[in-house]
């Protein structure tokens, strides 16, 4: 049976923070199930971990006015589940619900927080890693936004 350790290095999205680094954020995991139609966390509550999905799948949804929630995104194997945990208040923005039964290494993120306070390079390298994610989730709400509520022709 592989260790917590091993299964975060073996994670592509974390390899490039290097064995030493990910030794440290494996300090921080756990594994978990999530059965379909579980859900990972919920918009408002405290952001405290995320997910890096290991097997299954989990929808990524807002809320829109008016009308039932919107998925924007699924995630699969190999794919983070949360970035909220980066930035304060440190609140859920989305909702993250298991579409199909689910394994993920959880990573508990005030341990992880005070592990980059403690070492800011470690820091710099985990939010370089994990910008980029931020960056793709903004882009992805966007054109489900712009799909969902459609644009006005230009007369």
């Amino acid at each position: 049976m592989k260790s917590i350790a091993d299964l975060v290095t073996e994670q592509p999205l974390l390899a490039v923070l290097g064995p030493e680094a990910c030794t440290v954020l494996a300090g921080c995991a756990s594994n978990m199930r999530f059965a379909s139609g579980e859900f990972l966390f919920r918009e408002g509550e405290p952001a405290d971990g995320f997910f890096l999905l290991r097997e299954g799948r989990v929808a990524l949804r807002v809320a829109t006015a008016g009308r039932t929630p919107l998925d924007f995104e699924t995630l699969g194997p190999g794919e983070l589940a949360g970035v909220s945990w980066l930035v304060p208040p440190y609140r859920w923005s989305y909702d993250a619900r298991a579409v199909a039964d689910t394994r993920a290494l959880a990573f508990d993120a005030r341990c992880l927080r005070q592990k980059c306070d403690a070492d800011p390079q470690l820091g710099y390298r985990v939010m370089k890693c994990f910008l980029p994610v931020l960056v793709q989730r903004l882009q992805a709400v966007r054109w489900q936004v712009l799909d969902v509520y459609g644009s006005e022709p230009k007369a």
